[in-house]
C-alpha cells in the first residue's frame, strides 16, 4: 500500500437555480450543483454520493460510476496561466476532492484507492460540460479541458465509510496499469479512428458502462458529436 496523494478539499452541494446573465450566455437561466462548499470534518460516502451532495442532470451525472469527482491542484497554475486569472483553486471546476500529488498520467483506470473508511475505484475520465464554461464564463473552457487531458476522473465506491479533508489517498490495487486517465481520454477525444485501441480499452472490466458502450458504438458511428456536452446545444443550432 503506498500513499500516493493527498485530498486538500473536500467540496460538496445541492443543485440550485442561477440565472447571473454571464455575457457568453446571458438570457439563460440554469440549474447546477456545480458550486460546492468544503467540508472539514467527516463525511459519509455512500454508493451513489457524499452526503450532502447532488446533481442536477442525472442522466449525465452521478450514480454509481460518477460517486465521486476528483480533480487535480496540480492543474490549478496551468489554467491560471492560461486564462489569465488568479482565482482558479479548490473547487474551481465542481469537483468533490480536489487532491494533490496525482494527474491524469499518475492514475489508471480501475486503481483502487483507501481513503478514510471507504475503498473507491477509478471508474472513468471525466468529461467536461458546458456548464464549467458558464461558471467561468469562458465560451470554451470545456473544450479546452478536453483538449489538454485535464479533466479530472470519478471514483465508484467498493465501501462505504466517512471520508474527510485532509485524509490520503492509499493506492491498494493497480490492475490495469497500461489504460492511464490521461490515455482513456486520448483514445476517447482524439485518436477516434483507432478502433483497435477503443476495443481493448471497451473491454476492461472497471470502465463505466458508458464509456464502454460509446466506445463500442465507435465503428458505426465514428463521428459522434460533442457539442450538445461541450456547449450545450447542437453544432447546427451554434451556426
Amino acid at each position: 500500500m503506498l500513499t500516493e496523494a493527498t485530498i486538500v478539499s473536500l467540496r460538496v452541494g445541492r443543485p440550485e437555480n442561477r440565472s447571473d446573465g454571464r455575457p457568453c450566455d446571458p438570457n439563460r437561466a440554469w440549474t447546477t450543483g456545480f458550486f460546492k462548499r468544503a467540508v472539514t470534518g467527516p463525511v459519509w460516502l455512500g454508493l451513489r454520493n457524499l452526503e450532502g451532495d447532488g446533481q442536477a442532470d442525472l442522466v449525465h451525472h452521478g450514480g454509481p460510476n460518477k460517486a465521486v469527482c476528483a480533480y487535480s491542484a496540480d492543474h490549478f497554475p496551468f489554467w491560471c496561466h492560461e486564462l489569465q486569472r488568479r482565482d482558479f483553486q479548490a473547487g474551481a471546476f465542481g469537483e468533490n476532492f480536489t487532491v494533490t500529488g496525482l494527474t491524469e498520467k499518475g492514475v489508471c483506470i480501475g486503481d483502487i484507492w483507501e481513503v478514510g473508511e471507504a475503498l473507491v475505484q477509478i471508474s472513468q475520465p471525466r468529461q467536461p460540460c458546458w456548464k464549467l464554461s458558464r461558471r467561468w464564463d469562458v465560451s470554451d473552457l470545456a473544450v479546452r479541458v478536453q483538449q489538454t487531458g485535464r479533466t479530472g476522473w470519478y471514483f465508484r465506491v467498493l465501501r462505504e465509510g466517512f471520508v474527510a479533508s485532509g485524509l490520503p489517498l492509499l493506492r491498494v490495487e493497480r490492475p490495469h496499469a497500461e489504460w492511464t486517465v490521461d490515455k482513456a481520454n486520448h483514445i476517447m477525444h482524439h485518436d477516434k479512428q483507432n478502433f483497435a485501441a477503443a476495443a481493448r480499452l471497451a473491454a476492461i472490466p472497471p470502465l463505466s458502462s458508458s464509456w464502454r458502450d460509446s466506445l463500442r458504438r465507435r465503428r458505426q458511428s465514428a463521428d459522434e458529436s460533442d457539442d450538445r456536452r461541450l456547449y450545450g446545444t447542437s453544432n447546427r443550432a451554434r451556426r
